[in-house]
Formats: C-alpha cells, sequence, structure tokens
C-alpha cells in the first residue's frame, strides 16, 4: 500500500510539470491556413487585411507584441470578443491585430481580495466560474459569447442592472498595456483606490470604451462596499432561478393608437419605477418592437425568482403596459428556470446564418418616454413597405440602481436615465447593405428629427452608449445637431478622458473611428 501511495504521487507530480503553457505568442500572416478565419469578429460587414495577427496568451507577450508593432509604426487594433458594432478592429489602416480570445483566465486573487478577469473570457465563461466557484456574478449583459474585455471597459450593463447597477460600479482594478512618450511599453495596474497614482487610468476605463488608452490584459472585480476575506461576499449574489415573461402582439389589426399606448405605457413605467433600491428594480424588460413585416413584435420580463412577491411584481408591470390598449397577446407564457442555464443560453446576434451575419445598430439613451411625435415616428418606420422581418427596435430597461451613482464618479455620464434604445437591422446578403443601412438611418433620423437627428442631451434623450457604436454619430451628414459625436458618448466626461488619452497614449498608438481624441 506504501509503495502504491508513492506511485500515487508521482503520477500526480507528473500531472501537475505536464500543465500546458499560456497560448501563444503565434504570428499569422497572409497565406497562412488560418488567417481568413480569424479576419471577422461578429459583424461579417467587416474584415480587414492586417500584416499579422498576433494570438497571444499573457501580458507579457501583449507587452512584446505591443512593442514591436510601434517600433514598426504598424497601426494597432485589439480584438478579445469580436462583438463590435462597427469596424474598430477591422479597419483597413490597421496592420496588426491583437487576438486575446485565449487570455480567458477567471478567477479570485486573494492578494487583492477580487476577482481577476482576463478580456479574452466570454461574459458566459464569467458568469459560469463565478456561480460555481462562489454564488456571486456581475451585473453583465446578456449574450454569453461577448467577451469581457471590451463590455467591461464601455460600461456593460444586463438584467441584474437595475438592481445592482453597472458592471463598472463593480470594477476595482484594470491591468493594461500602454507605450509611454519615450516609446517604451509597460504594463500598468491602477485601481480605483484613491491615493493610487494611476486611477485615472482606471476611471477611463469605467466606461470610456474599449481601443483607446491601451491594452487592458486583466480587470479585478469587487464590490465597492463589499468588506472582509470571504469570496462570497464580495460581489453580488447569484439568482437562483430566473423568472421570465413572454409576450407577443399581432401586427395583423393592430392599430396606431394600440401600439403607441402599449411603447408609451412601457415609458412611463420605468419613469414611475426606477429610483435606486426601489421593490421594481429587480425587475428587468425589453420591448422588441420588429417591424411589420415580422407579423409581431414582443415584450421579455426577467426577475430573479426569489425577490418577495416575484410573480406578482411580473403581473403589476404587465397590467401597466396594457392598460387602457384594447389588444390582448397572441402569446403569453410564464416560466422559471435556473438562472445559469438563462444567463449562458445564446443570446441575440449568437445564432443564425454561419456564412454570413451583417448588421447595422444604433442607440440611444432615455431619460423618460419618447414624445407623442417620436412614437409616431416609430409607428411610421416599423409599418413602412422598406423594412425587413429582421428590422426594429428595441427599448431596454435601465435605471434603478445605475442611477445611485454620480456622472462624474466613473466614465459613464447618462446615470439620470431608465431606458436604452436600440435601432437595428440584420440581414445575410452583401447586396443588401446599402438598402439596409438607408432604411435604418432615415428611421433614427426621423425620431430625432427635432435634434439634428440624434439623441441629444435634453428633457428626452440623454446621447448614446458607447458599447453600442455608430460611426454615424460623428458623420455631419446624419447628425446636423451641432453637438459633437463623442459629447453624445461621453457628456462632460470627455475631457476628463482627453486628458488620461493624453496622458497614457501620449504617441496616439490606440485609435479607431470613435476613439478618444487628445485634448486641442
Amino acid at each position: 500500500m506504501a509503495s502504491g501511495a508513492v506511485a500515487a504521487g508521482v503520477v500526480g507530480a507528473a500531472s501537475v510539470a505536464a500543465e500546458p503553457e499560456a497560448l501563444g505568442p503565434v504570428r499569422i500572416r497572409p497565406g497562412d491556413p488560418r488567417y481568413d478565419s480569424l479576419l471577422r469578429g461578429n459583424n461579417f460587414r467587416f474584415a480587414g487585411r492586417p500584416e499579422e495577427i498576433r494570438v497571444l496568451g499573457s501580458t507579457d507577450q501583449v507587452v512584446r507584441a505591443v512593442t514591436e508593432a510601434a517600433r514598426a509604426g504598424r497601426r494597432v487594433a485589439v480584438r478579445s470578443g469580436g462583438h463590435c458594432f462597427e469596424n474598430f478592429t477591422a479597419d483597413p489602416a490597421v496592420r496588426t491585430l491583437l487576438d486575446l480570445s485565449g487570455m480567458d483566465a477567471v478567477g479570485y486573487d486573494a492578494g487583492r481580495r477580487a476577482f481577476a478577469v482576463q478580456p479574452g473570457a466570454t461574459l458566459g465563461q464569467v458568469y459560469r466560474t463565478l456561480f460555481k466557484g462562489w454564488g456571486v456574478t456581475i451585473p453583465g449583459g446578456g449574450c454569453p459569447a461577448v467577451g469581457a474585455g471590451g463590455h467591461i471597459a464601455g460600461g456593460g450593463y444586463g438584467a441584474l442592472s437595475r438592481r445592482y447597477g453597472s458592471v463598472v460600479d463593480h470594477l476595482y482594478g484594470v491591468e493594461v498595456v500602454v507605450v509611454d512618450r519615450d516609446g517604451t511599453t509597460r504594463a500598468v495596474v491602477a485601481t480605483r483606490e484613491h491615493d493610487d497614482p494611476h486611477r485615472d487610468l482606471w476611471w477611463a476605463h469605467t466606461g470610456g470604451g474599449g481601443g483607446n488608452f491601451g491594452v487592458v490584459t486583466k480587470y479585478w472585480l469587487r464590490s465597492p462596499d463589499a468588506t472582509g476575506t470571504d469570496p462570497a461576499k464580495l460581489l453580488p449574489p447569484s439568482p437562483a432561478e430566473m423568472l421570465e415573461c413572454v409576450l407577443a402582439w399581432s401586427w395583423e389589426g393592430m392599430t396606431e393608437r394600440a401600439f403607441t399606448r402599449l411603447v408609451r405605457n412601457f415609458g412611463a413605467w420605468h419613469e414611475d419605477n426606477s429610483a435606486p433600491g426601489s421593490r421594481s428594480a429587480g425587475l428587468y424588460a425589453i420591448f422588441l418592437l420588429s417591424h411589420r413585416a415580422a407579423g409581431y413584435f414582443s415584450l421579455a420580463v426577467q426577475t430573479d425568482a426569489g425577490l418577495p412577491d416575484a410573480d406578482g411584481l411580473v403581473s403589476e408591470f404587465v397590467s401597466a403596459v396594457t392598460a387602457g390598449t384594447g389588444v390582448e397577446p397572441v402569446a403569453d407564457t410564464r416560466r422559471t428556470m435556473p438562472w445559469l442555464h438563462k444567463m449562458t443560453w445564446p443570446g441575440t446576434g449568437e445564432a443564425g446564418d454561419a456564412t454570413a451575419r451583417r448588421y447595422k445598430n444604433k442607440a440611444a439613451y432615455l431619460r423618460r418616454s419618447l414624445t407623442d411625435e417620436q412614437l409616431a415616428a416609430v409607428h411610421r418606420n416599423l409599418t413602412d413597405a422598406t423594412g425587413s422581418a429582421s428590422s426594429g427596435m428595441l427599448l431596454i430597461g435601465y435605471g434603478g440602481q445605475v442611477r445611485a451613482v454620480a456622472p462624474q464618479a466613473t466614465a459613464v455620464a447618462q446615470r439620470d436615465v431608465v431606458m436604452k434604445a436600440v435601432y437595428y437591422s440584420t440581414w445575410t446578403d452583401a447586396a443588401e447593405d446599402a438598402a439596409r443601412l438607408s432604411w435604418l438611418r432615415a428611421f433614427y433620423r426621423d425620431v430625432y428629427a427635432d435634434t439634428g437627428g440624434v439623441p441629444v442631451p435634453g428633457e428626452v434623450s440623454d446621447g448614446s452608449y458607447i458599447n453600442y457604436p455608430d460611426v454615424d454619430l460623428v458623420d455631419p451628414r446624419w447628425n446636423t445637431s451641432g453637438v459633437p459625436g463623442r459629447t453624445l458618448y461621453y457628456k462632460d466626461n470627455y475631457p476628463r478622458l482627453q486628458r488620461a488619452k493624453a496622458r497614457w497614449d501620449p504617441r496616439g498608438v490606440f485609435r479607431h473611428a470613435l476613439g478618444v481624441e487628445p485634448p486641442a
């Protein structure tokens, strides 16, 4: 028995010694059979032609790759999950594409009392690991294939954000590979500690967007009010189950009055039920207003099934949205399912034709319900003859705990808001590009006709969300408001982001079509 124990020990030691090394570094150039497969991100409208794709697996590898590219004067772009709505990583000017998808570790860092997440980890990986290991979570998005790298830096949100805030409200620190003025490339750790000399770099990643200041190689997450050393108490607890209700209405026989009443009710409920800590802050709803060509439109409501009277809360919400409309849904389902199952099931934009996935999205923040004129514009565009079944608009519940944070505390300036709006069109054939883009741009411009075709901050609108980037906002053909596109994204926080840009990327190594620009 003793010899068997020794033998087992030897086998265990050998297994530990054989642990695989980090992926990379791998350099892939045109002509390599892997090259074409790695060119595109999630949006097939865009495919660059870089001189090299660098597949990297560690911070040291990133430092070396950035050093080489910067010295050679090659434009650099960084990709983790690849879900960017625009061509930030596929710009023809990009000569070196850094692929960080292999940097996907998620774990607990006892030294920092925070959870460490590498940028290539998908949201699904993050949710699964945090749930299985410690029973905690983050209030992130509902598309599990999205990479943490861009999602967190842009101020991600999701089904738990009305209850727990934006994901950046739980961001403790960030490791970023930057290039100094003298060309030196190094990794810098920045935290939210007030005496941290690099705190402005942390702040820039709390909603400043990806690809602006350097290459994020690690995030650390811990709730701002968390104390002690028990990992299970350092982030919000994961719900055990999620209660979901889905309703659908047929476009057949739907009047403009009934339609606009439904949408107005949805907005009014959020105006009245989006205070931090309110009983309704645990409820999250998405109104999917599909074009008439789809035949129907739908409403999805989600909440933690463990909340007091969760089912009653959902019923109250449904009653408020449908009040006075005079129309009955053609479908009304309600079910409870394991929370992890729901959060890791493929989300919007992660299924369908794998050979051609093309789309354009436009977005806006809302401080209150759309005006009557805007609602009429929504109905007009969703019922016109030129739209398609795969086009439409989303109204997404927001607010709640998000509103408890001051606009200057993080780079996410839009804190006094209750909803987000997303205008979308998806298709498969490149020959449809012009028609689809034209329809969506006309729809958006119609809704914001009174403010130069864009959601200028005011009584109703509050700019747009950088994780739903739209280059039209910096194009004078589509933004005639006189308000700069970057102001729409960052409002009064933009000058501070510019100062961070000047300090941490003085050579302008990292840039894209909506990138933060240095001060004039």
